[in-house]
């Protein structure tokens, strides 16, 4: 059997077919000459024809920024190649913008003439999204790891014990006195420090460690590089797992001075040096046959007292120790007391002088026994540890408000997709209703049932606006306001709609505080709260308290509440006297359709929305709740009291539809994807006097454009959210195609991008979708006016 003839050297067409990412060679005047299958599918087309043919500038065509195909360029020229060159680009058929990575290189012969240029290009959308998505979150942790002492980090343990930093704050400086992004680079940087007797302890924490997931504590020395050393204080926890390591987070606190406090006690007295081994701020003797206590002034002082305030019992300072403390604690003290334990050790709370609790860890131990071993005397300290304990509470805090974040923005895309599908179908529903009762006439019977459903379907409408509302996709129209007068406003339609039994108190202030906000949405939120309020009532008596007044919030407060960053705010507080909410409650208050109340009464959007239109504004919401004591929410809004005024919007445009003769009446364009919507929208305008012609896409509407140019047009409506073409892309090609006919899109859903979008592709007006076509008809009579 003859073998295959090889290959001539230097031939790659299977390597270049068969290339997972895109490649191409183009001729020197950037003319595309082969393109790999790779590439012609990322650019939306089906063979290597299609694609060379409809290329003509790939400036323009290609690059989202013209200016990167120039700079690509001018590399070439300069170096003779060009590697990961990243861009944003368009795929050339569907106007999908991704992100590139391209390599590219001249090809000379043998005399240096350039024969042509080859490259390969990668799609890298989701390594740029990803990044810019770390980014946005390692700059999050970093400001709120700011505010917490000593250094926080992040680390990775693979299972052979190597280490990979993720996250250090600057904390680490004050420590160490390097950099975070230095032990971030050298992950062994660190251990370097760790003084020679305590190395045995690093060997233990890392047997640890790989054993399986487990809480690391304690204290070990470093010695840095001028001889001097310190101490630290750590303590971690394994958060995740897989199948390349642990995912660890922890704290390093420096408490050099501590030690150093402790070391010169130690040498004062040789009773106090066995007492301090256990370290501590405060110093106890304990007599255990006959209950008296030595307690230092340091203790006393540590919980508001002075020296003659508490008598020298032991008593004294359990009778102040927390309730849901005392077993843990009694049972530590039983284990050293039993010898299980070399050393007693616990951490409990003490009620302070002022009623306030304070946590403590003491540490002791027992340096006389009777010959039977029964304990005699025990010495110990007691070192105030309720800022490590606020610093891990807070740590735990805002790791489970990202995780709420995280959570209450996915419901948000969901729900924000659903309404606008939903919206589709209502107007749908809607114009065929108004076509139902021209054709049944005033008299007919089903004109009461089709009224029934009409305002059953307007009622649905309004939903949908609340939900598109939590998910933040309708315009912020946010103006210079006064906030004092918007809820003066808001409190007299409020009185007028409270229930029996329920009183209505406010507080305001005279000044007006000033705020950038929407004022129908502002509103909306104290009617959503107050309402919200009152129905907690569950038709008992109660009051529900509307305050409002100015505040600063300094960085301790603005580190508590979610969203919230230190400045000059306005407060509006919403209180009730009602049941007040349990801690399962409290989680949930905000997550759209999740409601307490029975079925039927209630479609847990109310607040919901309220959180939606809260952050819009750049604000945020504090809850203050508990089972039998009320409920308060506390909304923040930024004060603005440099804003300029901005003038009211000039009132739209009606016009009463006027009947047209065929050859007279406006022609317009209608686009719209969903079918029913599409025949709707053509029977409705044209029975108010519109020439119109329907396409449910918009490459068929722009085809037929391009095919009728002397047909004559006068205005192209065009839905905004469709598969293929948007409304936006069919502006831009009805604009190449027809450059003075104007174009206007209706959505379901307004956002800034849409405008900003629209407005660059000359779009004439976003209209939201309206809630008739009479809206419509005026709406479009309005345009073609102006």
């Amino acid at each position: 059997m003859t073998p295959p003839t090889p290959a001539p050297h230097g031939d790659y067409s299977t390597l270049f077919s068969f290339l997972p990412i895109g490649a191409y060679r183009c001729n020197p005047d950037g003319e595309m000459v082969r393109v790999n299958p790779a590439l012609v599918r990322l650019n939306g087309y089906d063979t290597e024809a299609e694609l060379l043919r409809s290329v003509n500038d790939v400036a323009l065509e290609w690059y989202v920024d013209p200016e990167r195909r120039a700079e690509f360029r001018r590399l070439l020229d300069r170096d003779g190649y060009v590697r990961s060159f990243v861009s944003e680009i368009r795929r050339h058929r569907t106007r999908e913008r991704i992100w590139i990575s391209e390599h590219a290189h001249n090809v000379r012969d043998a005399d240096g003439k350039l024969l042509y240029y080859e490259g390969t290009v990668e799609d890298v959308t989701a390594q740029v999204h990803a990044q810019e998505e770390l980014r946005r979150s390692e700059e999050q942790l970093r400001l709120m790891t700011s505010q917490v002492p000593g250094m926080v980090f992040v680390v990775h343990v693979a299972p052979d014990g190597k280490r990979q930093y993720r996250f250090v704050s600057s904390g680490v400086r004050d420590i160490y006195g390097f950099a975070p992004e230095d032990l971030m680079r050298d992950p062994t940087l660190a251990a370097g420090f760790r003084h020679p007797e305590d190395q045995h302890l690093l060997d233990i924490d890392m047997q640890m460690i790989r054993a399986g997931p487990v809480d690391l504590g304690g204290e070990f020395r470093i010695l840095m590089p001028d001889g001097s050393v310190r101490w630290v204080y750590r303590r971690s926890c394994a958060v995740s797992e897989d199948a390349t390591g642990y995912v660890r987070v922890g704290v390093l606190l420096d408490i050099t001075a501590r030690k150093q406090a402790e070391a010169g006690l130690r040498a004062n007295e040789a009773v106090w040096k066995l007492a301090l081994e256990s370290a501590g701020d405060g110093v106890w003797d304990w007599n255990l046959q006959s209950g008296e206590e030595f307690i230092s002034q340091g203790i006393k002082a540590m919980y508001g007292y002075a020296d003659d305030e508490l008598s020298n019992f032991a008593e004294e300072l359990d009778s102040r120790t927390h309730p849901d403390d005392v077993q843990q604690m009694e049972a530590d003290r039983l284990d050293h007391f039993e010898g299980r334990t070399a050393t007693y050790r616990n951490e409990h709370r003490v009620r302070c002088k002022d009623g306030n609790w304070k946590w403590v860890l003491s540490r002791g131990m027992v340096i006389a026994r009777d010959p039977d071993g029964k304990p005699l005397r025990m010495i110990g300290t007691h070192t105030d540890i309720t800022e490590l304990k606020q610093a891990e509470t807070q740590q735990r805090a805002l790791e489970m408000q990202l995780r709420e974040s995280q959570k209450m923005e996915a419901i948000g895309t969901l729900a924000g997709g659903v309404a606008h599908d939903f919206n589709n179908l209502l107007a749908a529903i809607l114009g065929n209703l108004a076509l139902a009762q021209e054709d049944v006439g005033p008299q007919h019977p089903a004109r009461e049932s089709l009224t029934e459903i009409q305002r059953a379907a307007m009622r649905a409408r309004q939903l949908v606006q609340q939900i598109l509302t939590f998910s933040r996709r309708q315009t912020q129209e946010l103006q210079h306001q006064m906030l004092t007068p918007l809820v003066q406003e808001a409190l007299g339609l409020l009185r007028s709609l409270l229930p029996a039994g329920v009183r209505l108190n406010a507080r305001l202030p005279s000044t007006p505080l000033p705020v950038m906000a929407d004022a129908t949405q502002v509103q909306q939120v104290l009617m959503n709260l107050c309402t919200n309020a009152w129905q907690a009532m569950d038709n008992q008596s109660g009051e529900v308290t509307v305050a409002l007044r100015a505040v600063d919030v300094d960085a301790a407060q603005a580190l508590r509440v979610e969203g919230l960053s230190s400045g000059h705010y306005a407060c509006l507080s919403v209180a009730d006297n009602g049941p007040g909410m349990d801690e399962a409650t409290l989680r949930r208050i905000f997550e759209p359709f999740f409601t307490t109340k029975p079925p039927g009464t209630g479609t847990g959007l109310g607040l919901a929305v309220v959180h939606g239109i809260v952050k819009a504004h750049r604000g945020a919401i504090d809850v203050h709740s508990a089972a039998g004591e009320g409920t308060r929410l506390d909304v923040y809004l930024p004060l603005a009291a440099h804003a300029s005024h901005v003038p009211d919007a000039p009132s739209p445009l009606s016009a009463a539809p006027v009947p047209a003769a065929a050859e007279t009446a406006p022609h317009l364009v209608y686009i719209d994807d969903y079918e029913a919507m599409t025949y709707l929208a053509g029977r409705l305008l044209r029975r108010q006097g519109f020439r119109v012609t329907t396409f449910e896409s918009g490459e068929a509407a722009v085809a037929w454009l391009a095919n009728h140019p002397d047909e004559s047009i006068d205005l192209v409506l065009t839905d905004q959210n469709m598969p293929g073409m948007s409304g936006v892309d069919v502006a831009r090609e009805v604009r190449q195609l027809r450059p003075g006919l104007g174009v206007a899109i209706v959505s379901g859903h307004v956002s800034d991008k849409l405008l900003a979008d629209a407005a660059e592709q000359g779009v004439l007006e976003v209209l939201g979708k309206q809630d008739s076509m009479d809206a419509l008809g005026d709406a479009i009579r309005g345009l073609l006016k102006g």
